[in-house]
């Protein structure tokens, strides 16, 4: 009896990792296919493999425009922008910074990411969970230095030096979403109360009303 409590609880535990990630692909590819209308699924739909081409799993990433209210520009490569990646559990993102470029505190809800900074410095950091004190972990990055951003961790980066940064992101998940804490809090449809925003900040109403009417930029 005790053997099969062992199984059972192995099974539980291998199931849970599997369904914490993207799944494996059944075939060597499964080019992503437009959804037909009404119809949605835990992933995309693939393409018939003898209509795939060589450019199904190509795309050339232009540096960002860093002329906005952040000054930086996240330039997302996921499976919404390369049908090629649909199963293959994998993303990145380019992500470009001026001079005090921020890439704001956010998460990715089904992704871990790693990061390499190619020309630049930056100052990057996560914070624990609760169950861990909400620690930050924090490090300035230089040109060929790599961090890692564990998933649906809070986390930033800072470009601190004087000229330009560009970094790459790594990401476990073909479509791994990201939760802009800011925008998340205060440009919700429908908007969160008033009332529990100031409760949770321990803050004045007002306080609330003037962030929510801001605009914040990536809302889109």
């Amino acid at each position: 009896m005790k053997g099969v409590y062992l199984l059972v609880a192995v099974l539980a535990l291998t199931s849970s990792f599997v369904s914490a990630y993207d799944p494996s692909p059944l075939q060597d590819f499964c080019v992503a296919l437009k959804e037909p209308d009404g119809v949605f699924v835990n992933g995309k739909f693939c393409k018939d493999p003898k209509t795939v081409k060589a450019e199904d799993f190509f795309l050339h990433v232009e540096p960002g425009n860093t002329d906005n209210p952040l000054n930086a520009q996240v330039t997302p490569v996921s499976v919404d922008q390369l049908p090629g990646l649909n199963t293959l559990g994998i993303s990145l993102a380019r992500i470009d910074f001026a001079p005090k470029g921020l890439n704001p505190p956010h998460t990715h809800p089904r992704g871990t990411e790693i990061l390499i900074v190619l020309e630049g410095t930056l100052y990057v950091g996560f914070v624990t969970s609760n169950q861990d004190g909400n620690r930050l972990f924090t490090k300035v990055l230089n040109k060929g230095d790599v961090f890692v951003f564990p998933i649906g961790l809070v986390h930033f980066q800072l470009n601190v030096g004087y000229g330009n940064a560009v970094a790459i992101a790594g990401l476990s998940s073909q479509n791994p979403g990201t939760v802009i804490v800011a925008n998340a809090l205060f440009k919700a449809v429908p908007p969160i109360s008033v009332e529990v925003l100031a409760r949770a900040l321990q803050v004045d109403n007002k306080v609330i009303e003037d962030l929510q009417r801001k605009s914040w930029y990536g809302k889109d």
